[in-house]
């Protein structure tokens, strides 16, 4: 090939018509060579099961998921638990006692079996992360033994994750179940500790203090009006013994000081009546009682005196007659004794209200501490109650989730397409080699044509002439001649080689 010109497509094709049978050679031997090379490999048997993913038959808004962790991960986790040492221990030992033929090593199916996820029919009809299924596939030398490893693998698959749900929904449940135990024990605490607050603060609680101020007012109020009612008694009181006192100062300055003694068993009479009345309602302390017993003992003595006066007398039994006290006297000293009674009640009452007041007022300063210690407790029950009351919810729906689990009524995996005795290899692909003959024949017959051709320094053409010389052709001389033994190439289709001659 001459160096430092231009090509053109009609160079190219004139290559490929002189370097045909170097091209064509390798490509049809190559693939022959292929195919042959693929005897030189064991043959691989791959066996093939699909197992599609069923929802959960009850609808999520009714009873939630126990396993929310996204599909292709849990597949992953399956398929390391399924090839684990645990799971496969049984399986190679089952398959070297019943079949010999077909034992395999754990290592050779770890390293053997693929999972590989199905896509949906409809882009995006799924979830993200969410698949409908996955094909379990195991490469063994055996199709028998493919089979059987790949059947085992899958059933291993399936079970562990039925039992993986069961055991979460299981566990979840008697977590809740503890944790809402603990919750009520913490409740029956605080709810222990409200009542004993509630039974030492009793009437001081915070939905009390509208309560206490109320009653504070109306105690003042009674107090107060009590109060009115205590200065009318006593004014009354010291009124009527005003008017008692002049009254009986009065009489008795009309009064003989000597005094009938019929008159004063008169009113020895009326004073003991009066005691009696007073015995039936009080004690023999109270003052009223003291003093008629010292009215009766001194009208006594003056009885006494007077019968004795009367017996000195020279034996007369003559007395001075003498005029019993007024009504109206006697009135006022009933007035003045009622007024007495009223203001000892009185006065009782305005004790007892006082003290009444003294407790609510106590009540009312107290009650901005002891709302702080109610907030405090009721706030520590609240969330306690609504913590335990959450933990019962999530622990009924751990229960339903479990029934649901037993029951098979959750997300379930199924064979679909159990696995495959596979009747063909799966390696080595004889077409796939024999393919990769033809492409690499053909490479090579391109790569040698190509070797050739910048090897071959012939001129050919004008331009080959003009690109070797660097000279400008005076005159052509044609070639009129038969091919040449050497191995020159053919003339085509009666086309004269042309002798170029140069100017010298």
């Amino acid at each position: 090939m001459i160096q430092n010109r231009e090509m053109t497509v009609d160079d190219y094709l004139a290559m490929l018509r002189r370097r045909l049978w170097v091209i064509l050679l390798p490509t049809v031997l190559a693939p022959a060579v292929g195919f042959g090379v693929s005897y030189a490999f064991t043959p691989q048997y791959t066996s093939t099961s699909l197992v599609l993913i069923e929802e959960q038959k009850v609808p999520e808004g009714y009873v939630k998921p126990v396993v929310t962790e996204d599909l292709v991960q849990r597949i992953t986790r399956l398929q390391q638990r399924a090839l684990s040492a645990e799971e496969l221990r049984p399986l190679t030992e089952k398959l070297k006692l019943s079949e010999p033929e077909l034992s395999t090593s754990m290592e050779d199916i770890r390293k053997n079996v693929k999972i590989q996820s199905v896509q949906a029919a409809v882009p995006g009809s799924v979830a993200k992360g969410d698949v409908p299924g996955f094909n379990v596939s195991f490469t063994g030398k055996n199709p028998r033994q493919a089979q059987t490893v790949c059947s085992e693998v899958t059933g291993i698959i399936i079970r562990e994750n039925f039992s993986d749900r069961e055991e979460i929904a299981k566990q979840t449940t008697e977590f809740l179940g503890r944790q809402a135990q603990d919750a009520k024990q913490t409740l029956d605490g605080l709810d222990s500790k409200l009542a004993v607050f509630k039974a030492r603060y009793l009437g001081q609680l915070p939905e009390d203090s509208e309560k206490n101020l109320q009653i504070l007012m109306g105690l003042n109020q009674q107090l107060e009006a009590n109060s009115q009612s205590l200065n009318r008694a006593q004014q009354d009181k010291a009124y009527a013994e005003s008017v008692l006192a002049q009254q009986l100062a009065a009489w008795k300055s009309t009064s003989d000081d000597n005094a009938d003694p019929r008159v004063l068993q008169k009113q020895m009479g009326d004073l003991q009546s009066q005691l009696l009345q007073l015995k039936a309602r009080y004690t023999d302390d109270y003052p009223e009682v003291i003093k008629t017993k010292a009215d009766i003992k001194a009208l006594q003595k003056k009885i006494d005196d007077v019968n004795a006066a009367a017996e000195n007398n020279d034996g007369s039994k003559e007395t001075k007659a003498s005029v019993a006290e007024p009504p109206e006297i006697q009135q006022l000293r009933l007035q003045i004794h009622q007024q007495r009674e009223n203001i000892a009640q009185v006065t009782r009452a305005q004790q007892k209200l006082e003290e009444q007041i003294k407790i609510y007022q106590g009540r009312v300063s107290l009650s901005p501490a002891i709302d702080q210690q109610y907030k405090e407790l009721t706030r520590g029950y609240d969330s306690a109650q609504k913590t335990y009351n959450d933990l019962l919810a999530k622990k009924a729906q751990a229960e339903i989730q479990f029934a649901m689990e037993k029951e098979q009524q959750g997300e379930q995996m199924h064979v679909q397409g159990p696995a495959n005795l596979p009747e063909l290899p799966s390696f080595p692909n004889r077409l796939l080699f024999a393919g990769g003959g033809l492409g690499g024949g053909l490479v090579l017959g391109l790569a040698l044509a190509l070797w050739l051709e910048f090897r071959d320094q012939s001129v050919r053409t004008e331009a080959d002439v003009v690109a070797l010389l660097d000279l400008p052709v005076l005159t052509q001389v044609p070639w009129v001649g038969t091919e040449s033994a050497n191995g020159n190439e053919k003339s085509r289709n009666g086309r004269a080689k042309q002798k170029e001659t140069v100017e010298v």
